[in-house]
């Protein structure tokens, strides 16, 4: 498929928002071994828990691993993927509890939240969560507490309502089906419908607990003139589903980072989750060298949004791109 991006940088918020090979008997999730190596002495054992495979996800782990490799350090990595299922995230996290482990990072909420409740005695970061105060994994965004921080990748609502009001400027009515068992989902719609009453739009949502729910949550919402696709981990698994659903019926979907786009989304204004992923890997080095407690490091926020616009996609779903998009986009 035909994709283009253009980066804009925005103002660098800080925001007041292992090599064990793992077996887990019954439990499905996919694990990996590896070691960074380089010409530096320093050495840790890190693992790494990612809720489930997909673009996004993977990229910020990606970026996390990158920052320790720019640095020069050698990391002797665990990784483990939970396939989206919280019982594994669980697991993982009771056997990383058991390891002998300098830092552990949590991708996504759900992983993050297990991480949390069973890894006390080591620096726990996470990244690609939406609200860690509200999930309960940190006191604060300025003061975490205990021995957790780590990033937040809360998406730029307005921006991307703005960008919806461009692409379908017909639209009054916002489709978003997300999944019930996501508390940063349901974070991310009720910001969605703060920012449409303030326009006169309207949000019609449905729930899913499964990625085979998809179609049939989209086939509900009837009316609407355009779907949002939320950082939800289970609807971005499954988005080709949703696409495929919405096309079908001729609605555009416009999405909240770059992954769902390569999935088949029209356009987005979202986040470098490759740049989050690299931003709390430097918050670990700070902690892992140079002894900064995690306890009083503020949660970060994203630093750079990029637009993304799928061209193939938007021909099917009958969105026009203007020339000022076009004119400034790169294609990746």
């Amino acid at each position: 498929m035909s994709l283009r991006v253009f980066s804009r940088r925005t103002r660098a918020v800080a925001a007041t928002l292992g090599v064990t090979a793992l077996v887990l008997a019954g439990c499905g999730e996919q694990s990996s071994e590896s070691t960074s190596s380089n010409a530096s002495g320093e050495s840790y054992s890190i693992g790494i828990s990612q809720l489930v495979q997909h673009p996004a996800l993977d990229a910020a782990t990606a970026g996390f691993k990158q920052a320790f490799e720019d640095a020069g350090v050698n990391v002797n990595w665990t990784e483990q993927n939970a396939n989206g299922e919280q019982a594994t995230a669980l697991t993982i996290a009771q056997q990383f509890a058991g390891q002998k482990l300098d830092a552990v990072l949590a991708v996504a909420t759900p992983a993050a939240q297990a991480m949390v409740q069973n890894v006390t005695d080591v620096p726990v970061f996470f990244t690609a969560v939406t609200d860690p105060v509200e999930a309960q994994l940190v006191n604060s965004m300025e003061e975490p507490g205990g021995n957790v921080t780590g990033t937040s990748d809360m998406t730029p609502i307005k921006d991307q309502f703005d960008l919806i009001a461009e692409l379908v400027p017909d639209a009054k009515k916002v489709g978003i089906v997300y999944s019930s068992g996501e508390i940063n989902s349901q974070i991310q719609v009720d910001n969605a419908k703060e920012e449409a009453a303030g326009r006169g739009w309207e949000i019609a949502d449905q729930t899913v607990t499964s990625v085979n729910e998809i179609p049939q949550a989209v086939e509900a919402l009837k009316d609407v003139d355009v779907f949002y696709v939320p950082t939800d981990n289970m609807v971005v698994s499954g988005i080709a589903s949703l696409v495929q659903a919405a096309e079908e019926r001729g609605i555009p979907v416009i999405a909240a980072e770059a992954g769902t786009v390569e999935g088949g989304a029209a356009a987005t204004i979202g986040i470098d989750y490759k740049q989050l992923g690299y931003q709390t890997g430097e918050m670990a080095l700070k902690v892992l060298r140079d002894g900064e407690d995690p306890a009083k490091m503020p949660v970060e926020t994203a630093t750079e949004f990029s637009y993304v616009i799928n061209e193939k996609a938007a021909d099917k779903q009958g969105i026009t791109f203007p020339q000022a998009i076009l004119d400034q986009a790169e294609k990746v």
